[in-house]
């Protein structure tokens, strides 16, 4: 589910903008930065945070 709302979230962006998301969860910090990348995004950024979730930032392709 995460990545759906990701990808509804990217489909409203222009190309070479970015976003900014916190991640919960092993399966969503585990899929979704790979799953960016096969879909034509960058990966800017993952910051792993003291309460468990994961920052990740992302350029639309």
């Amino acid at each position: 589910m995460t990545f759906v709302r990701t990808r509804l979230a990217l489909d409203r962006m222009q190309s070479g903008q970015t976003l900014l998301l916190r991640l919960r969860g092993e399966e969503p910090r585990r899929n979704l930065p790979r799953t960016a990348r096969e879909q034509g995004h960058a990966v800017l950024a993952e910051r792993e945070l003291a309460d468990g979730t994961m920052l990740l930032l992302l350029r639309k392709g």
